[in-house]
């Protein structure tokens, strides 16, 4: 079976996963919808793929499966639009930026029985998935504690700072994700604390450049996340958890696996310098898996639920970070 794609949106996002469509047996790109004709066009010439609408997306019989990289304001609707049209659908984090949009989108999804998959591209990663297997193998134990560091080489522009919902609904997001995905439990309790640090303009636009948060479940496991967005050094990215009967770390990703030596001491080749590199294998498994789960008729490893708890853990470190004190997640999510 081979399930044709199309991309609602061209932009950074949407090219990583026109790439990874391309790269995937048993998928296969056959439109772009994108408003700006050159972005359009560049990728016509580059994945060999038609231009149309994204109503004509929807009505295409040629077409079983969407990818949503197009702004976060219209996720939801697009979700629903797809939903009904009886296509698979696949977006980018997060679904929306309030929770009870979110839910509604959601309730179409289950209406209308179509398939949804959430974009948490790290679940992918070859070496975040060996750690996972560790767990899951019980070679570790029992899980007790999570620690995610995510630091990004530099900010965004200004004016996506504006659109993105802020550090913890769009940069965050993932390590929510992750640290529920690892911890094995629902998070109970939310501490975080934020500031700007890095660029005063992002504290102007009421958003904050430098947090760190902690999670705990009910039975006492605890993740710590710290995000910064100014990594002088590279794209920082490496997980570790400790269990019971041991640990387990995924360090960083540089352009080479090696280690040189002179008089001046020991060097190493550079960190892989943002997501669009370092994750090229995740997304290409994430889309493989997403092509899987429809050949299957099985549930998508990662879910509109997925999305929503994600998201659910931003509204209580903002929360947190606004009162200054421990957020149930409860109180978030009723």
């Amino acid at each position: 079976m081979t399930v044709r794609f199309a991309i609602l949106g061209a932009g950074r996002i949407g090219q990583v996963h026109a790439r990874a469509v391309a790269s995937v047996p048993g998928a296969k790109l056959v439109a772009i919808a994108e408003p700006v004709a050159a972005a359009a066009e560049a990728a016509r010439m580059a994945f060999g793929c038609e231009i149309r609408s994204i109503d004509a997306c929807s009505t295409a019989k040629d077409i079983d499966a969407v990818v949503i990289c197009t702004p976060t304001d219209t996720h939801a609707d697009l979700i629903e639009q797809f939903a009904r049209a009886g296509k698979a659908v696949f977006c980018e984090k997060p679904v929306d930026l309030d929770v009870a949009r979110v839910k509604q989108a959601l309730a179409t999804v289950a209406r209308e029985k179509a398939t949804l998959m959430v974009g948490f591209n790290r679940r992918f990663d070859p070496d975040f998935m060996a750690v996972k297997a560790a767990i899951d193998a019980g070679k570790l134990g029992t899980v007790e504690m999570v620690t995610i560091i995510s630091r990004d080489p530099g900010a965004p522009p200004h004016d996506y700072i504006t659109r993105s919902g802020g550090i913890f609904r769009d940069m965050t997001i993932h390590d929510f994700d992750m640290a529920r995905w690892l911890l094995g439990e629902e998070v109970e309790t939310v501490i975080a604390s934020a500031s700007v640090l890095t660029d005063p303009k992002i504290g102007a636009l009421g958003d904050y450049d430098s947090v760190n948060v902690i999670l705990r479940t009910a039975s006492g496991r605890q993740a710590i996340i710290t995000n910064s967005r100014r990594a002088t050094y590279g794209y920082d990215q490496r997980i570790e958890v400790l269990g019971s009967k041991g640990m387990a770390a995924a360090k960083n990703t540089a352009l080479a696996n090696i280690v040189t030596a002179d008089a001046a001491g020991f060097h190493e080749p550079p960190l892989l310098d943002f997501f669009m590199t370092r994750y090229t294998a995740a997304y290409a498994n994430e889309i493989a898996a997403f092509v899987a789960a429809i050949a299957d008729g099985a549930p998508t490893p990662t879910t509109g639920q997925d999305g929503l708890m994600a998201l659910v853990l931003a509204e209580a470190a903002l929360l947190s970070v606004a009162e200054g004190r421990a957020v149930q997640v409860a109180d978030v999510t009723d």
